[in-house]
């Protein structure tokens, strides 16, 4: 599994949104903006580093709250010393805590970490399991983790709801929920299975450039034409 790779390209923001396409149905809708941002973000992929599933586990419960970029400079030196599931079981939790101090909630994750760790030892040989089920079973591990993981680490679909994710889909009137299971769900039933991984990537990072929370900048968005920007009281 190579590292994922800092996105070196920057999207152009002087875009200026063209006149939507008349489309035949919810289907279409959803292709065409996907459609937009794939030209729009071509380097669209995820941003933790990572060498295994394994450490994409890692570098996913830690990324809780915390900035990708602050998680990969912890992982650089984390991952030097435990590298995969056997070194980090082994580990004394206030060593953990102090090398992930600055990922916020440390005492948390690194508790999470090593009991994850464990399992994975104990349970599985010191492989990460490639199944949702068997994932989320794992101390720490919740749907998103897991779809980060089986997505980026074994090439199997997973929708990923983050935070981005969450709040654009909803103001795309993809979905109506705010709970990320059921969001979740909504776009599992909407999107084509094999965009699921692809479609996680464009929107987070999205979010991250144009649909900011709480005020988006809809005068350089690409989708704007196809946006009914739900719920959006406030934008540039």
């Amino acid at each position: 599994m190579k590292k994922g790779q800092e996105n070196k390209q920057i999207p152009d923001h002087s875009y200026v949104p063209e006149r939507p396409q008349k489309l035949s149905g919810p289907l279409d809708h959803v292709l065409q903006v996907l459609h937009i941002l794939e030209k729009t973000y071509p380097d669209a992929h995820c941003a933790l580093h990572f060498n295994s599933p394994f450490q994409l586990l890692v570098a996913t419960i830690l990324s809780a709250q915390c900035t990708d970029i602050r998680v990969n400079l912890v992982t650089e030196r984390l991952f030097l010393s435990y590298p995969d599931a056997d070194s980090l079981a082994e580990v004394d939790q206030t060593v953990l805590e102090d090398v992930i101090r600055s990922t916020g909630f440390f005492r948390n994750k690194a508790h999470s970490l090593i009991a994850c760790a464990r399992m994975i030892r104990d349970r599985h040989n010191g492989q990460v399991p490639s199944s949702l089920e068997e994932l989320t079973e794992l101390p720490g591990v919740g749907r998103k983790t897991a779809n980060v993981v089986l997505g980026n680490a074994f090439q199997i679909p997973g929708m990923v709801v983050d935070t981005h994710v969450k709040r654009i889909s909803f103001r795309l009137g993809w979905t109506k929920n705010t709970d990320p299971n059921k969001i979740e769900m909504d776009l599992g039933r909407i999107l084509p299975e094999k965009k699921w991984v692809e479609a996680s990537h464009l929107l987070i990072f999205h979010g991250r450039r144009i649909c900011k929370a709480p005020v988006p900048i809809c005068s350089e968005c690409p989708v704007a034409p196809y946006c009914p920007k739900k719920g959006l009281k406030k934008s540039r």
